[in-house]
């Protein structure tokens, strides 16, 4: 199997036979450089190494961010690109995260306090704040996160924050979920903005109780550098003499062999 006949667009039926159809979505400056979203067919067998090639070659423009893009299979972080892809995977392109509202998880529906969230709406850091506080804890640590109007001597006019929505989500519940298991707390609740964030507005809070303070400290502090580097949301930055996607550290264990 030639690489160059790994990847053709969807065509008739006879041409599709032993074939898999992928949907591919590209994320922050990789989507500029490309397309919103696209489907293919490859053929079976195809690594998400091997579709990740073929992309390049279709999307030329991607080539200048080559070292540092990200691929994602069904939500998840494709930590070595050498799964087989099979019929009806989602495939992501991005580049590191930087570090409409989307509805609530059913964690926040039911009432349960912690909550992992998306919106376009600005965000009420004292209401987020109340929401993780029962009874019997100590101390609610909160992380304020906005909007500044200086970057590097730059002035910025304002932001704008582009999501993978459903994997931001799941990798939001998935922090949560190590957040409890590293640190003695009762509650985490984060909501981070999406679309045009003006100076000084708040992009992000994390809220997280506990008995002790020391621990909403610890794991507050721990939650918004994981999420910084995990959590698939980018950042654009508009100045008043251009504009520039803010890549971060990129995701962990993602190794691609970039010498071709």
């Amino acid at each position: 199997m030639r690489p160059d006949e790994d990847l053709k667009r969807a065509g008739t039926d006879e041409e599709a036979e032993g074939r898999v159809s992928v949907r591919v979505l590209f994320f922050g400056a990789a989507r500029e450089a490309a397309t919103d979203e696209a489907t293919f067919t490859f053929s079976r067998g195809t690594t998400a190494r091997e579709a990740f090639e073929r992309l390049l070659e279709e999307y030329p423009d991607l080539c200048r961010f080559r070292s540092s893009l990200l691929v994602a299979v069904n939500q998840e972080y494709a930590r070595d690109l050498e799964g087989e892809l099979r019929d009806g995977d989602e495939l992501a392109v991005f580049p590191p995260v930087s570090g409409g509202a989307e509805e609530a998880t059913d964690e926040a529906a039911s009432g349960a306090q912690d909550f992992f969230e998306l919106t376009t709406e600005p965000i009420d850091v004292g209401a987020v704040a109340r929401r993780v506080v029962p009874r019997r804890c100590g101390a609610t640590v909160t992380l304020d996160g906005y909007a500044r109007e200086w970057t590097r001597g730059r002035r910025t006019l304002y932001l704008i924050y582009e999501a993978y929505p459903s994997m931001a989500l799941a990798e939001m519940r998935r922090l949560g979920a190590e957040a409890h298991r590293r640190f003695d707390i009762e509650h985490v609740g984060i909501v981070h903005r999406t679309g045009r964030t003006d100076i000084g507005e708040t992009s992000v809070v994390i809220a997280v109780s506990a008995p002790h303070r020391r621990a909403a400290f610890e794991a507050c502090e721990w939650a918004i550098r994981e999420l910084k580097r995990t959590v698939p949301v980018w950042k654009k930055e508009f100045f008043e003499d251009g504009s520039v996607w803010v890549e971060g550290e990129g995701a962990p264990d993602q190794s691609r062999d970039t010498t071709n």
